[in-house]
């Protein structure tokens, strides 16, 4: 059984597709992200980044004691190394996979979250952080479509690469990104979202969503941290 704790952001909802296309059972242990509780010293000693997703598997490969892990590329990494899914076997399909996981963790996500944040949640307007983080998601929109010009998937099969990148597009529109300008990557997008292992991720995700306007409460828990928050 693996524990996942959860809340329905775009690193979360990596982990849910991943778990429901491998059939594994898990415990969905939600964290609410808008009332602090990714700071509850349980939670940290999980994950110390006091970010979600993080996962206890409690029956490891090994067959020792469980495993927490921290960070939705390395969970997703884990997990499909330990089903033996989702990740090529051979170098060079593996690094195929590798290389696009690890674009969508270090440059997608990113880009994107700072695009959200500018555009939805910052007090003030700041055209210049606004253009710069539309124009650089528009910019890594474009490189994943012409990735997807020529393969019906990112590395190769559907593999975890899919699963890492699909979350960030959903709120395509939120990004004012129009995916008629990216003919590939619409008929991607389209695809993965007719899975049904995607469906039903999405599904679950319904019960936990954040109300219509965060409060400024919920953005002081999310916004503007420091050290003191998890020194203790």
């Amino acid at each position: 059984m693996i524990d996942l704790h959860y809340w329905p952001t775009p690193n979360g909802h990596k982990i849910t597709i991943f778990l429901e296309e491998a059939g594994l059972p898990y415990n969905l242990i939600p964290v609410n992200i808008g009332t602090g509780e990714q700071f509850k010293p349980a939670f940290l000693k999980i994950a110390p980044n006091n970010r979600i997703p993080a996962i206890v598997d409690h029956k490891p490969a090994d067959g020792g004691a469980p495993i927490g892990l921290f960070e939705s590329g390395a969970i997703l990494l884990y997990l499909a190394e330990k089903i033996g899914k989702f990740i090529e076997a051979d170098i060079r399909g593996r690094t195929e996979t590798l290389q696009w996981l690890f674009w969508q963790m270090g440059g997608l996500g990113p880009m994107a979250g700072q695009n959200h944040h500018f555009n939805r949640y910052a007090p003030e307007q700041i055209p210049y952080a606004q253009e710069r983080y539309v124009k650089e998601t528009n910019r890594l929109y474009g490189v994943l479509d012409k990735r997807l010009a020529d393969r019906a998937f990112v590395a190769g099969p559907y593999s975890v690469a899919d699963m890492a990148s699909y979350p960030w597009i959903v709120p395509h529109e939120a990004q004012k990104q129009n995916l008629a300008d990216f003919p590939h990557l619409k008929r991607w997008f389209e695809t993965i979202g007719e899975r049904p292992a995607v469906k039903r991720a999405y599904a679950l995700a319904d019960s936990f969503k954040n109300p219509p306007a965060m409060s400024e409460g919920a953005k002081k828990v999310l916004f503007g941290q420091t050290a003191s928050v998890v020194k203790s």
